[in-house]
């Protein structure tokens, strides 16, 4: 997980692959995927390895990495909400209230 430090790093990366997508895409008309392939990610999955230590191979993963998204740590198991706003852990079932 990505502090909000830690996400100001990556994000520029991610908006710009974005682009990089889109310029691609228009350039050699072609359809998202084929676009998408070659040129997004790799600037976020390197500064992702730098922060974490861990390779992560897929560049959509990394926008559900941010500890800003999730909530606090469950009481019974220690891992991290799914939302700050939930209800019951999804991984041990304990009562988040």
């Amino acid at each position: 997980m990505l502090d909000e430090h830690e996400w100001q790093v990556i994000l520029p990366d991610l908006t710009a692959g974005m682009q990089q997508i889109k310029d691609h895409r228009r350039r050699h008309n072609l359809p998202i995927q084929e676009a998408k392939d070659p040129v997004y990610g790799g600037g976020a999955l390197e500064h992702y390895f730098q922060l974490t230590g861990y390779r992560e191979t897929k560049v959509e993963a990394l926008w559900h990495h941010r500890l800003a998204k999730h909530g606090p740590p469950c009481r019974g198991c220690g891992k991290p909400l799914r939302t700050p706003r939930a209800a019951f852990c999804a991984a041990c079932g304990l009562a988040s209230t």
